[in-house]
């Protein structure tokens, strides 16, 4: 049926409320995402051994960042599911939902025997438990975006956005620094017994500090005036496939590029340290340090793309990953690890944040009021599914294909910089074209 989009002018709230929709976006996300890390950095540094022993050094590394896509995999499906329920129920019923889910899901794999324990089993496990992991991720991004969005200023979109955007550099702060911690403070043997367990089974309380945060806030006005009128859709998701065909390519093709850098960055060069260079520490140390600042880039770069405009911060991250992937794989071979900190934060709280910071601002620019939370999901999880959750596993294999050579691996980076590139032109750019004495009509 016919949707008329709800237009108010900029309803006040009061700074207490603000505040709690930040912190909402922030900590939930940090929960969230510290979660889905965690398994990410154990993919790369024990799952190998613990889940699949029985298979050469090879296959392990193959099997277990095969098992670290399968969460992205179902991220879209858990997408679909949150965009449908949160365009007809609301975000903040879904934010509950997905943080629940998550926090069960990783303490979970901290109680999970390990293959020697019970076989194959811990496999299946191991597998269902990371595809909740990956529902309980693509519930959380979209609602955390939109409520933190719907909620700013309009000339702060960019701004209040990525704050939803600094809880993923602050949960892969806690993951890495989880695992840091709990490496320096075990012995070797402690650690691949039961050390890496830890921080799995911390997610239980840091769970309750989330639920606790996102009780007490209610969806941006707008939203509820939308369910008031009962203007909500049955079906938003097929509205979206149906009429908003070009804003959900253009959503897709700019999560192409950011997030296989950023598991390229952070899970995939732990292994590739590891195994060339024999140094399972550097990388680890590094990824710290770049998710430290990044509680300060993502904001900065949010907004700036509310002072210069969505697209010209995102194409200079675009087109420094096309140039900083080339370099980076003979430092990771060649150059000093004592510098790999500095690389680490030019790739990503320059290059990588300068794409990430904007996007829940820009992504939510695309769609109306009425499918917006079915379209940002979809398309950011699809996006993020043909390339980030793919990555480490498509580089072990062109690794292999290159004969040891990393250069195919920059070259498939390159590439997804080009479709990005072409999605960045595509997309509309409010932050640059509205008339800021007009009224909001967000």
């Amino acid at each position: 049926m016919p949707v008329v989009e709800t237009s108010t002018e900029p309803v006040p709230i009061r700074i207490r409320d603000k505040k709690r929709v930040l912190s909402s976006a922030f900590i939930g996300t940090t929960i969230e995402w510290y979660d889905f890390y965690l398994y990410g950095t154990a993919s790369a540094l024990v799952f190998g051994t613990q889940f699949f022993s029985g298979s050469s050094t090879f296959v392990g590394i193959l099997a277990s960042f095969a098992t670290f896509a399968v969460g992205f995999v179902a991220r879209p499906l858990g997408g679909i599911i949150a965009g449908h329920l949160g365009d007809r129920v609301g975000r903040k019923s879904l934010l509950v939902f997905s943080l629940l889910t998550m926090g069960i899901a990783s303490t979970a794999i901290g109680l999970l025997p390990n293959y020697a324990a019970i076989g194959a089993l811990s496999v299946v496990g191991l597998v269902l438990l990371r595809l909740l992991q990956g529902i309980a991720a693509g519930a959380e991004w979209g609602g955390s975006a939109l409520l933190s969005v719907e909620h700013a200023p309009r000339r702060l979109r960019g701004f209040f956005g990525s704050f939803t955007q600094v809880g993923s550099a602050a949960g892969m702060l806690l993951a890495t620094g989880a695992f840091a911690i709990t490496r320096f403070s075990l012995t070797e043997q402690q650690f691949t017994e039961y050390g890496w367990r830890i921080p799995f089974l911390l997610s239980a309380v840091l769970v309750g500090v989330g639920l606790w945060i996102r009780i007490g806030i209610t969806d941006a006005k707008p939203f509820q005036e939308l369910k008031e009128k009962e203007q909500v859709l049955a079906a938003p998701i097929r509205e979206v496939l149906a009429h908003h065909r070009r804003a959900l390519l253009v959503t897709i093709g700019l999560r192409l590029a950011q997030p296989a850098l950023y598991s390229l960055l952070t899970v995939y060069i732990l292994g590739y340290l590891s195994a060339r260079r024999g140094d399972t520490t550097s990388g680890v140390t590094a990824v710290l340090i770049a998710s430290a600042l990044g509680l300060l880039s993502g904001p900065l770069w949010g907004y700036a793309s509310d002072r210069f405009g969505r697209r010209r911060v995102t194409i200079f991250g675009i087109v420094g990953i096309a140039v900083v992937v080339w370099p980076l794989f003979w430092f990771l071979d060649s150059g000093p690890l004592i510098l790999l900190p500095l690389v680490m934060i030019v790739a990503m709280n320059i290059v990588h944040d300068s794409i990430y910071g904007p996007q829940a601002a820009w992504f939510a620019e695309q769609f109306p009021l009425h499918v917006r939370y079915s379209g940002v999901s979809f398309g950011y999880q699809v996006g993020t599914i043909l390339s980030g959750g793919l990555t480490p596993f498509i580089a072990a294999g062109l690794l292999a294909l290159g004969g040891g050579a990393p250069w195919l691996i920059a070259g498939y980076l390159t590439l997804l910089a080009a479709l990005s590139l072409v999605a960045a032109l595509a997309a509309k750019d409010p932050a640059r074209q509205q008339d800021h004495s007009t009224p909001d009509t967000f």
